[in-house]
């Protein structure tokens, strides 16, 4: 993968719903969040977006710490409805469902990166067509049934409970108990499907929303189009840090060589970076210092070896910038992780 793709990601607010949903059904949460390396500053964090493939580990975890076969199914029935943010205005604010679900679509990298939700119609017959754009997550059970389930039940909060799905069809085989799944979705649920899809009455898409405000209309898709030039601006963050992980060590990181691996020239570089509320040189201490925390905490590499895959030239450079950074020497952080 070239220096010029962006990392797909998630918005944070599904971990934010997961950590609700984990507390009422009495769950570790601590120990999850703990195993997966997410402070509780993180999942206060209302603009973190997680990497998507991490989806994978989540779920083993979520399953190890909860002894649950059927996890995702039963995260997504405890998770809060998805509420207060720019999709639910659409919805609530368009004509009709239909209009709502075609207008939230446009907008979906707003919740996850890697999201390619459709909305398809034939013979009478109506779906939502649900897949990730990673061929790591695609047919990872539990997120399947979680993300499916938590669709369902958003759609039902739209539409005050007149939304209810004829079928769902998933890609993976079936478990070994499909009890469960019967019971939350209440309806015919199919597994070894060609793919994820809701399938529901073709008439709730001319269902009018209760809620509907033309005026409203406008300014929730002027704010939901400019949340996504707002991820669009971070996308280039994401790259720059790509980058940075593949030339750190080198010690030979400046703005040109950057650009030139993005295809871009730094003229255009610093703009955009300019336009996401930050700069190279900000950039690069910022990702030094991460790396070299996570490094003292996380691992026993000597302090040498971390000055060195860190990019620093001198180990008394990378003793001066760690204690700017932190108000302590790399000796006393390691410490004070491991104590």
């Amino acid at each position: 993968m070239s220096g010029g793709m962006a990392e797909l990601r998630d918005s944070g607010i599904m971990i934010q719903l997961a950590h609700q949903a984990m507390l009422t059904m009495g769950l570790n949460a601590e120990e999850v969040w703990k195993r997966l390396g997410i402070t509780p500053e993180l999942l206060q964090d209302r603009n973190i977006r997680t990497p998507h493939d991490a989806q994978v580990i989540f779920w083993s975890v979520m399953e190890e710490v909860s002894g649950d076969a059927d996890i995702g199914i039963h995260l997504g029935e405890h998770m809060p409805v998805y509420k207060g943010q720019v999709l639910q205005y659409l919805f609530l604010s368009s004509p009709t469902f239909g209009d709502g679900l075609k207008r939230a679509l446009n907008y979906q990298r707003l919740l996850s990166d890697a999201s390619q939700a459709s909305v398809e119609v034939e013979d009478g017959q109506a779906w939502v067509l649900v897949e990730s754009a990673s061929e790591k997550v695609v047919g990872l059970r539990h997120l399947n049934e979680c993300m499916v389930l938590g669709l369902v039940r958003f759609f039902q909060y739209v539409t005050d409970d007149a939304f209810r799905p004829s079928a769902i069809d998933f890609s993976h085989e079936a478990p070994g108990s499909t009890a469960e799944h019967s019971r939350v979705f209440g309806c015919d649920v199919r597994f070894g499907q060609g793919e994820n899809r809701i399938h529901f009455d073709i008439s709730l898409l001319d269902l009018p929303s209760l809620h509907a405000e033309p005026e409203l209309l406008q300014l929730h898709e002027k704010l939901a189009s400019e949340h996504v030039a707002k991820l669009e601006r971070q996308d280039v963050v994401s790259r720059v840090y790509k980058v940075f992980g593949e030339v750190l060590e080198t010690g030979q990181v400046n703005l040109d060589d950057v650009a030139g691996r993005l295809d871009m020239k730094p003229r255009t570089l610093r703009t955009r970076l300019t336009e996401a509320g930050t700069n190279f040189n900000q950039l690069l201490a910022d990702y030094r210092c991460n790396l070299a925390k996570r490094l003292l905490s996380g691992t026993d590499e000597s302090i040498d070896e971390i000055v060195y895959l860190t990019g620093f030239s001198e180990p008394s450079t990378f003793y001066r910038a760690f204690k700017r950074w932190t108000n302590q020497t790399p000796v006393e952080y390691r410490n004070s992780r491991r104590s």
